[in-house]
C-alpha cells in the first residue's frame, strides 16, 4: 500500500491537536473538529491508530476518524476566508 501521507507526531497540547504531516506542524483547534475529542480524556484522545497508508486517524475508544484531507482542507479553508 502505498503511502498518502506521512503522520510523524500526534499530540495534543491543551485546546489543539498538534499533528507532523509530511515533515510540517499542523495545529487545529480541537473543538472545531471533532466534539468527541474536545470532550474525551487523555487516556482516549491517545488511543488513537494512524492508517497505514497514512490517510486518517482512528481513535476506537471514541469511534471516531478523521481524515487528513479534510483536516488540510479545513487550514486551506480557513486561509482563503
Amino acid at each position: 500500500m502505498e503511502k498518502v501521507f506521512n503522520i510523524s507526531q500526534i499530540l495534543f497540547d491543551r485546546e489543539y491537536l498538534v499533528i507532523k504531516i509530511n515533515d510540517q506542524e499542523y495545529r487545529f483547534r480541537i473543538n472545531t473538529i471533532s466534539e468527541k475529542l474536545a470532550k474525551a480524556d487523555d487516556k482516549e484522545r491517545n488511543d488513537y491508530i494512524v492508517s497505514p497508508s497514512g490517510y486518517g486517524i482512528h481513535w476506537p475508544t471514541l469511534d471516531e476518524d478523521l481524515s487528513i484531507n479534510g483536516l488540510l482542507t479545513l487550514l486551506q479553508n480557513r486561509h482563503v476566508a
